[in-house]
């Protein structure tokens, strides 16, 4: 336990005080707790290294694909088309809903930070349009946002929850539509109304589009099936799963494949090409660039990532989570709750979703035996919810939100952290609820 803590501790330390890299103070975490608990640091070394790279190999092949898939959607102007669509067919009053709709369709296949960036000139319009506070229509954009990241794959985090803990990729999907669709409307639509009275920002013109500038984009129906595709298959092969005991089955066997996460992006990226590409005219030559372009922004994700699960084996060999199951059975404390706090304290320390659930997800991951596929994926999605708490000064989207939406430190606090806060409990609560009938 002590190994465990002096590691964390050094790692929020070079982030948050030395302003070091994650990726390498990951590396001196990993070392911090193998020397702390006296174990040989060729063993360390070995044990970090061979997760780094069967992580890699896994999770940084999806993030990989997203990525390439994401950048197709941002440059054919498909992202603009479902948010242009959505928003020319919502009254004023529903306006906030359909924001919240369109955070969580962009937020499906894209990265949080990625997602701002390219709701932030339709945020400003619509919230011109409708004569309201920006945080009225902004916050239920950025908690559909949000809650993709924290809580549906194949966003980086839950994928490495997913992986750390051993849930079914399929069934963790599946449940983190469920939790994140009522968890968005709690923390979108009803708390930005909220939220909007006692923050109050007009929308700049900063962000306004020359329309005549705009190519051909492709239409609204093919652009949201691209979008919905790989999730398709993926939930799919979950469905199958259930329907069909025989895994010798030639149904079965093939959305076995189809439903594979590499092969439904893949597939997605391929479609997109015709699709999404084709849709907006793209030459070859556009389309090659557009996925060229889109792997150089993630490569310091996938080494993050990837450092994270090595981070995670380190802290395995240590016995921590022998001491921590110990613990949870002696107190009877539901392995769920317990996901959420841990995840909830490395957030707060660290100011890293990433960084909470990697830790976290490795914490727990001793305490899955015995647990069912939805159990499992229940504690992934608490990990998930946790790791989006109350986001502040030492988390870098606290800062994006502020300097894009205009806001002081305080009106940031009292609306994006606030907000993140709702969607964090509320994910939670959900996830409780849905433990019930799992």
């Amino acid at each position: 336990m002590l190994a465990a803590v002096a590691g964390i501790a050094v790692i929020v330390v070079l982030i948050m005080a030395l302003k070091l890299h994650p990726f390498l103070a990951l590396i001196l975490g990993s070392f911090t707790v193998g020397l702390v608990a006296w174990e040989n640091v060729n063993d360390v070394l070995t044990s970090f290294t061979a997760t780094f790279g069967t992580t890699a190999a896994g999770v940084g092949l999806l993030i990989a694909l997203g990525a390439m898939f994401a950048k197709l959607l941002a440059d054919s102007g498909g992202a603009d088309q479902i948010v242009d669509t959505i928003v020319g067919h919502a009254s004023p009053r529903m306006l906030p809903w359909a924001m919240a709709l369109i955070g969580a369709i962009i937020g499906l296949p894209m990265f949080f930070e990625i997602g701002l960036v390219l709701l932030m000139p339709v945020i400003y319009l619509v919230a011109r349009r409708a004569q309201v506070s920006l945080i009225v229509v902004g916050i239920p954009a950025l908690a559909g946002l949000s809650a993709m990241h924290g809580l549906v794959p194949p966003h980086p985090g839950p994928l490495l929850a997913i992986e750390n803990l051993g849930a079914d990729l399929g069934t963790t999907l599946a449940l983190g539509v469920l939790v994140a669709i009522p968890t968005v409307i709690v923390a979108g639509p009803l708390f930005g109304r909220l939220a909007g009275t006692w923050v109050q920002v007009e929308a700049p013109s900063t962000f306004d589009r020359d329309e005549d500038e705009q190519g051909r984009r492709p239409g609204f129906a093919l652009t949201l099936a691209s979008v919905l595709l790989p999730v398709a298959l993926m939930v799919g092969k979950a469905i199958v799963d259930i329907a069909i005991d025989d895994p010798d089955n030639g149904v079965r066997r093939v959305w076995d494949i189809l439903g594979n996460p590499p092969i439904a992006l893949l597939i997605a990226v391929v479609v997109g090409i015709f699709t999404l590409g084709g849709g907006a005219r793209f030459s070859r030559e556009q389309i090659s660039s557009s996925l060229e372009r889109s792997l150089p922004p993630i490569a310091g994700i996938i080494l993050i990532v990837s450092a994270g699960g090595g981070f995670k084996q380190v802290l395995i060999d240590t016995g921590i989570g022998t001491v921590l199951a110990d613990w949870a059975t002696e107190r009877n404390i539901s392995v769920i709750l317990m996901a959420w706090v841990l995840a909830v304290l490395i957030r707060l320390a660290t100011g890293s979703a990433t960084i909470a659930t990697i830790t976290a997800s490795g914490l727990m991951a001793s305490l899955m035996d015995g647990l069912s596929s939805g159990e499992v994926s229940l504690v992934v999605l608490a990990v998930g919810a946790g790791s989006v708490f109350f986001s502040h000064v030492n988390d870098a989207g606290f800062w994006l939100v502020k300097e894009y939406f205009g806001l002081t430190v305080p009106q940031t606090l009292k609306s994006w952290s606030l907000m993140e806060t709702v969607l964090s409990v509320s994910g939670l609560v959900f996830t409780l609820l849905l433990s019930i009938v799992v």
